[in-house]
């Protein structure tokens, strides 16, 4: 549910910034399309071990995969008269925000649960490392 809810607000960036400006939309989508790969995998691994189903395991990824054009969608139909840069800056703002508070209150106290805390920072600053080299070199 959290990657769901993860993935409706990265949707809704990369529409509305290619709306905007796609040579700001390609970096981000080529992004969040790589980062996109791991996270499918750490929704479907789970569901196959718990179930022993490819087909429930494949369903539950594509759910949460879904909510990205879902976000793209509503967001198009909400937002499609109000286009301006500040609306972009108040978007960008709140989806940064959504996907920073998803990291740091689901993500790494689940972490610190299941012993492996540190490893879990490490991680963090890596994937803040791969988006930020990703923007410098699709810029």
């Amino acid at each position: 549910m959290a990657i769901a809810i993860h993935n409706f607000p990265e949707g809704l960036a990369t529409f509305i910034s290619a709306l905007d400006d796609v040579t700001i939309a390609i970096p981000i989508a080529i992004a969040i399309a790589i980062h996109n790969i791991p996270e499918g995998i750490s929704v479907s691994v789970p569901v196959y071990y718990a179930t022993g189903d490819k087909k429930k395991a494949f369903y539950y990824s594509f759910l949460s995969g879904m909510s990205e054009p879902l976000g793209a969608i509503i967001g198009y139909v909400l937002l499609r008269n109000f286009l301006n840069d500040i609306t972009l800056g108040i978007v960008f703002a709140i989806v940064g925000g959504i996907m920073v508070f998803i990291s740091l209150d689901e993500l790494l106290p689940s972490a610190r649960e299941y012993g492996e805390h540190h490893l879990s920072i490490y991680g963090l600053i890596a994937g803040m490392g791969v988006m930020a080299i990703s923007l410098l070199l699709f810029k």
